[in-house]
Formats: structure tokens, sequence, C-alpha cells
């Protein structure tokens, strides 16, 4: 046995050898091993396991060092994960690196584990192991190698590799995870969709009611559980053609609820669009109110986000003057990285990327007598600039309204540091498709934009629409529903 062997064999023993191989307790402490994409993901992952013990494998350690220099934004990533571990690991000897080094407290109340290194290159290949030609199999291994020796523990390994986690399971790794910190429901089936349906009509449930009226806005006062996991500037709809009101406020016994109307939200109106059912007279709703930060639009194709952002947009920036600029971003196919080398601008570069906005402007214009004439006049008399998502950091936007669409291919930490951008008089727009997702490793439930309605959902200054049926024909209505 060489020496690299015996030191792993040291430092990941089992300690608890008093515990008989199959039991398991609740409070039984584990040993996570992070593949490579979860700290490209969430560079300081391996602080968000508590009380459990933490294990990086060479091999990524390897793959972050192959990352970090490309010119892409993933290497940032990289380099930020490759000092979080440094300064982990920075005034541990290389024997308690092996053996671990205990992580910083969150709290009182939850004790943290340990970070170790294990050198997978030293583990001999035997016939029960995967070929050590690729770097998943080599982290796979250590991975078994460690369950192998500590057989009353449990071992995960994590990693957002769906084809990893198969390969995993099929070598004899009992427990593989996806990466979940950072998941805030299971099924997307629960996404808060930003308005609550009552069956029935909604007056026949209701008790008492104080209301009150200042100019043409009616507030009433119901009971408060009325709507027991109501959130701020929630919605409210029956079946009934009447009635449709908004969450603004509560305390230990009464809601306040805005009195729209359906009416009302159907009669909205920005540069020429009317909503075309009550689902896009709420988005329009909050689009065009003042005191919302942040508009969260969900939804299908063709269901008229990006058609009502922009509507909305210039209604408040042309017409009303609240804004000086639109600013419309994206994300692009390679998740928010390289836009290439395109010829021209920053602008002329994200022009295909954006040419949803463009198809927009001219469905708005289209019955111009000049259609492209009206086109560059609106773009200069609203100060539209397309940006691409990886500028936007280090920016300070002030007074501008923001349009980043396609973000449900953003991760939390990207819609972070945009969100992060806006200053004050900034208001910003996310929309997106989570049944369109183009990145590696997201997927509906992980996805940056199901993390944000859930997060701002109780954010007096943001509000979250999910625009319920296709609008853009009834072709894409069928495919929508049948494909």
């Amino acid at each position: 046995m060489t020496k690299e062997n015996m030191n792993n064999e040291n430092i990941l023993t089992e300690e608890s050898g008093n515990l008989s191989q199959n039991q398991e307790t609740k409070n039984q402490p584990i040993v996570y091993i992070l593949d490579t994409n979860i700290l490209l993901h969430e560079p300081f992952a391996f602080l968000s396991f508590k009380e459990h013990d933490v294990v990086v494998p060479m091999t990524v350690l390897e793959e972050l060092d192959s990352i970090k220099d490309r010119r892409k934004d993933v290497s940032r990533d990289a380099r930020v994960a490759i000092r979080a571990l440094e300064d982990t690991l920075r005034d541990a000897s290389p024997e308690q690196v092996l053996a671990g080094v205990k992580l910083p407290q969150n709290d009182e109340q939850h004790p943290s584990g340990c970070l170790a290194i294990i050198n997978d290159y030293a583990l001999e290949q035997t016939a029960h192991t995967l070929s050590f030609n690729e770097n998943d199999n080599r982290i796979i291994n250590a991975a078994l190698h460690i369950q192998k020796k500590m057989p009353n523990k449990k071992i995960v390994l994590v990693t957002k590799d769906i084809n990893m986690r198969l390969k995993a399971k099929g070598a004899g790794l009992a427990h593989v995870e996806d990466y979940r910190t950072d998941q805030l429901i299971d099924d997307i089936q629960f996404l808060t969709k930003g308005y609550h349906q009552f069956d029935g009509d909604f007056w026949e449930q209701i008790q008492s009611v104080n209301s009150e009226t200042e100019g043409r806005n009616t507030t009433h006062y119901v009971a408060r559980d009325t709507v027991p996991l109501a959130y701020i500037n929630e919605y409210l709809l029956d079946d009934g053609e009447s009635f449709a009101g908004k969450v603004t406020g509560w305390d230990d016994d009464k809601m306040s609820i805005l009195d729209l109307g359906r009416e009302r939200l159907l009669a909205k109106n920005a540069w020429g669009i009317h909503p075309k059912n009550i689902y896009q007279g709420m988005a329009m709703d909050a689009l065009l109110d003042p005191n919302i930060d942040l508009v969260i639009l969900t939804g299908p194709a063709g269901c008229g986000k990006t058609l009502l952002a922009l509507a909305t947009a210039l209604e408040q920036v042309i017409e009303r003057g609240l804004y000086d600029k639109i600013i419309v971003t994206r994300s692009t196919p390679e998740i928010a990285e390289s836009i290439g080398f395109l010829p021209g601008t920053e602008e002329e570069k994200m022009a295909p990327w954006l040419a949803a906005i463009t198809d927009s402007l001219e469905v708005l214009h289209k019955q111009d007598e000049s259609m492209h004439g009206s086109l560059n006049y609106i773009m200069e008399k609203a100060n539209i600039q397309f940006k691409s998502v990886n500028f936007m950091r280090g920016r300070s936007i002030q007074n501008a309204l923001v349009l980043l669409d396609e973000c449900q291919n953003l991760t939390a930490a990207q819609l972070k540091t945009i969100i992060t951008r806006c200053g004050e008089g900034t208001k910003l727009v996310c929309s997106g498709n989570l049944a369109q997702i183009d990145s590696n490793y997201l997927t509906a439930v992980t996805s940056g934009l199901t993390y944000i309605v859930e997060r701002f959902k109780d954010f007096p200054g943001s509000a979250t629409i999910n625009l319920n049926g296709v609008v853009r024909s009834r072709l894409a209505s069928f495919a929508e529903e049948n494909l």
C-alpha cells in the first residue's frame, strides 16, 4: 500500500466504530462529496452543509484550475471557489487538510462540520471501480472509497450532472443528490403564481367587512384568515365576473384588500395595448404601478410577457416621464457568458439575442405609415439600450426601467448580480418561461427565476404574475397544450 493510500485511509477512517454497520440515526453526521459543477454553481457551497462534513476530491481542484483562466463568466466562479477554499484551509497543515478542517460556525445553535481534501489520484483501481480515464469516474471512485471506509456514515455525492448521478448509482454508491440548498420548492406546481383564485363568489365567503374609499380607490378590511397564506401584492380573483382585488397589508386580525374590479383591470391601457385576459390585466396593473420596483412575469410561450413589459415601459418613459431610459438585457444561450465575436458595438452584438424585443416593437407599430421610421424614432425617444448581462456587474443604474428577458436560464447568483445593480428610481421587470430552460445544470425548480419568485413574494416592492393562457395565436396555444 502506498504512503498516499495510508494517509487517505487514516484520514477517512470511521470515528464511531461502536455503531453497528447498518445503524442510522436522524442526528448521524453525513459526509458530502462535492462535484466541480456544485462549486461553479455556488462557489461557497461547501459552507452550506451545516454540521455535516464536506470532502472535495483532488480532481475537483484540478478541474477548477483548468477553468479559472478561460475567458468566460464561469471562470470567475471557479476563481472565487478556489479563493474560498484557500481561505478556509490557509492555516492548516497537510495532515489537517486530509483529516478535515473545522468550517466556520454560522450560529451557536448549529455547529459546523469539517472540510477535507482527498487525493483521489492515489487511489488504487480495482475490478469494482470505474475506469480512471475520466474525471467524473475519479470523483465517483473517491466517493465509493469513502463509502467503503465509513460503512456507518451516510456518504452522499452531490452533483448537478444527471448522467453522473446515474453512473454513481450504477457503480454502487448508495446516496447521490442534486445541490438543493438554493431550491425553495420541491415541485414547480407549488411555485407562487401571484394571485389566489376563490371558488364561487368572494363576497359570499366574507362574514364581515369594513370599507374605506379615498378618491376612486376602495379598500376593504376583512378577517385575516380569509386568505391564510396571503402575501403582499397578491391579487385575488373569484369565479364571478366582477370581483378582483389586491392584498395591501394585514395585522393579526384584519387584512386590507384594494378593490380593483375585473372591468377596471381589463380596461388598462399602455401604448395602445389592452389586456386580452384577466392575467394580463393583473400584469399591467403591476407593471404600471410606480410603487412596485420589481415585477416578475412567468408563463408559457405566447402569453404576452415581453409585449406587455415593453408596452408599459414605453408608456412610462415617453408618455409619463417616470424613467429616463429603457435598458433591455437577457441571458444568451451560453448562460450569460461570452457574446462572441459578432461584428459591431455591444448593442449590435446583442441584437440577435434581443429579436423578441424588436419583434414586439414591430407589433406595437405595425399600423404606422412608416413602421421602420417609427421604430427608429421610438428607440431614440425612449433611449432604449441593449446591454449584455456580462457588463451589468459593477454598474449602478439610476432612473431606468430594466427589462430582463429569458431569465429562466440564469442562476440565483447571476440574478442577484443584476438586481443589486438597480439604484434609486429604477424598476426591474424579470420575465421567463420555466418550460424552456437551455442551461445544462438548471431545472424548473432550481432556476434563478423560481428562486427570486419565492424570495421576493413577501417584499412590499415586488409583484409576481403567472400569465396563464397563450394569446399569441391558436397555433401557439395548441402547441403549448399538446406538444
